[in-house]
């Protein structure tokens, strides 16, 4: 993927199928998270502190197959749905593969927790 700096700039870089993903995505990140996002690490990072990546609070990546949306303290976000996979240090994330895959309600409910997980930090 080529080096991008703003996060439209990497979303234009997705595959179609991806971009449907982030299109659906993208509107309940910036609900909870309004103008906080940047690109970080190379890849789209939303952030409550007043550099990218001071306090990150969630992500968008892109791989091969699927668009992962993961969260810095996702490990102590309650999911009773199973959904969030968790990863590295406090990490958890979820793989989308298909537009279907976003769950509007649910999504909506993990990004303000990790907000406010953020937030209380």
């Amino acid at each position: 993927m080529p080096a991008t700096t703003t996060v439209p700039q990497y979303l234009d870089t997705l595959p179609a199928a991806q971009r449907e993903i982030a299109d659906r995505l993208l509107p309940l990140v910036e609900a909870a998270l309004p103008g906080a996002g940047a690109v970080w690490h190379g890849h789209p990072v939303w952030s409550l502190g007043a550099a990218p990546g001071k306090n990150p609070v969630c992500f968008v990546k892109s791989y091969s197959s699927y668009l992962t949306l993961g969260f810095w303290r996702g490990q102590e976000i309650a999911d009773p749905s199973g959904r969030l996979a968790p990863g590295a240090r406090a990490m958890a994330s979820v793989r989308l593969r298909t537009a279907d895959d976003v769950d509007t309600a649910l999504f909506a409910d993990w990004l303000d927790r990790a907000r406010d997980l953020e937030q209380t930090a």
